[in-house]
Formats: structure tokens, C-alpha cells, sequence
């Protein structure tokens, strides 16, 4: 990833931050939107000072179109995108509300199209580019309480296996990502330290990440990569 000019998507959230800063480990120049002054100034308290020359933190609403081509249009390459940003919720299907639904198919498979959608085009002029998104074990294991998450986070799945199908025969690849629980603060507050300790580390989780939006990834395209953890 040296000199390769990323956009991380989610960049200060609970995952965000190791991929970040793994990909600044490695040399990368990182964009990272955020929408709370809090989160930028949160994740440049936990990065090394060696790594803050190379990273750009910008101010931005993904669900507008408008911003988001701004953003992308700011980078000088669109080397690669990881797109972390997503939300979570649950409850019983006869339940729940029409708008909540709407609000899962925005916070996880809208901002992905928007963000996917321009990134490519920046990604086809240069004939390169790495698409890395995230989605769920949820989104091929669904399960009760979770019909918005798990069908949202499909759609991403179907999104980005779609591009990887449009970009055959181009140095283009898209892979997504399927976390089982992933070992977060949150997480551990919510589900209990024990179980959530059986799911995958946000370190290990970035590690796949990185590689996946790097050159050594090359050939692989349109895979659904489980990682579950011991869950």
C-alpha cells in the first residue's frame, strides 16, 4: 500500500481505527470523512505523530451525492476504497417501522452505492483500483431480529459482487468482507465480554482489510470473505 492514496469510510469508528491505521502503518495516504469534529479529534489522539502527515480528515454527509463526488474529486488518485460506514439494529419484522427499515438501506447499502458508484469511476480512468466493502455474516447466515441489518447488508454483497463482475479484465477488483461479532467496546457492553471475545479483533479484521485493498490482492474479485473468529 505505499504511496497508494485510500479512502476509508467509517475511519473513526470502532473498526475504523485499526484499519487506518494499518493501512498508514503500511504507507498509504488515507482520507477518512467524519461527521463529529469529536471522532476526527479522536482518532488523530490514537495514531502515531509519524502518521498524521499522511492523513486527511474531511468533514462529510455520504448519503449526498454531492458531497461525496466532492470528496473523491479532492483525492489525487482513487487507489482504494474501503467502506466501513454502516449501522446495526434488530427487532422482530411485524414490528418494525417502515422508517427504520429505510434508515438500514441508508446507512449500509446507499452510502455503499454512492461511494462505490463514484470511486469506480476514478478507479476506471486509471485503470486501478481496490474496493474493499464490509458486510455481515448476517447478510448469508440471516437470522430472526435482524430481517433490515442482514437484507441491507446483502444488498451490499450483491453491490459489490456486481462490480466485481463489470470490472473482469481490468486491474479493478471489489471484495467484501463478513465479520461475525467483532470484539469492540461496544460490542462487549452489549453481548458480554465472553461472547464477544469469540468473534475477530478489530486488528485481525484489518489485516484481511489492508490486503484485500492492496496490489497483492490483484487476483481476487467478487469474494465474500468470512471472518467469523470462533463464533
Amino acid at each position: 500500500m505505499e504511496g497508494k492514496h485510500i479512502l476509508i469510510t467509517g475511519g473513526t469508528g470502532g473498526l475504523g481505527t485499526s484499519v487506518t491505521r494499518l493501512a498508514l502503518d503500511r504507507g498509504a495516504n488515507v482520507v477518512v470523512p467524519y461527521r463529529r469534529e469529536a471522532e476526527a479529534i479522536g482518532l488523530k489522539e490514537l495514531l502515531p505523530p509519524s502518521n498524521l502527515p499522511r492523513l486527511t480528515l474531511i468533514e462529510a454527509d455520504l448519503l449526498d451525492e454531492a458531497t461525496v463526488i466532492s470528496l473523491i474529486n479532492q483525492m489525487p488518485r482513487m487507489d482504494g476504497l474501503i467502506h466501513l460506514v454502516g449501522g446495526f439494529a434488530m427487532g422482530p419484522t411485524a414490528d418494525y417501522a417502515y422508517r427504520d427499515w429505510k434508515q438500514s438501506f441508508d446507512l449500509n447499502a446507499n452510502t455503499a452505492f454512492l461511494l462505490c458508484k463514484h470511486s469506480l469511476k476514478r478507479m476506471q480512468a486509471q485503470n486501478y483500483g481496490r474496493i474493499v466493502t464490509i458486510g455481515s455474516r448476517g447478510a448469508v447466515e440471516p437470522v430472526g431480529q435482524l430481517a433490515a441489518y442482514c437484507a441491507s447488508k446483502a444488498a451490499v454483497v450483491a453491490l459489490t459482487k456486481a462490480i466485481a463482475d463489470e470490472t473482469k479484465g481490468t486491474n479493478i477488483t471489489a471484495n467484501i468482507v463478513l465479520p461475525s461479532v467483532i470484539d469492540t467496546p461496544t460490542n462487549r457492553q452489549v453481548m458480554g465480554e465472553d461472547q464477544s471475545k469469540q468473534g475477530v479483533t478489530p486488528e485481525s479484521l484489518a489485516k484481511v482489510i489492508c490486503f484485500l485493498a492492496s496490489e497483492a490482492a490483484q487476483d481476487i474479485r467478487g469474494a465474500a470473505v468470512p471472518v467469523y473468529g470462533n463464533l
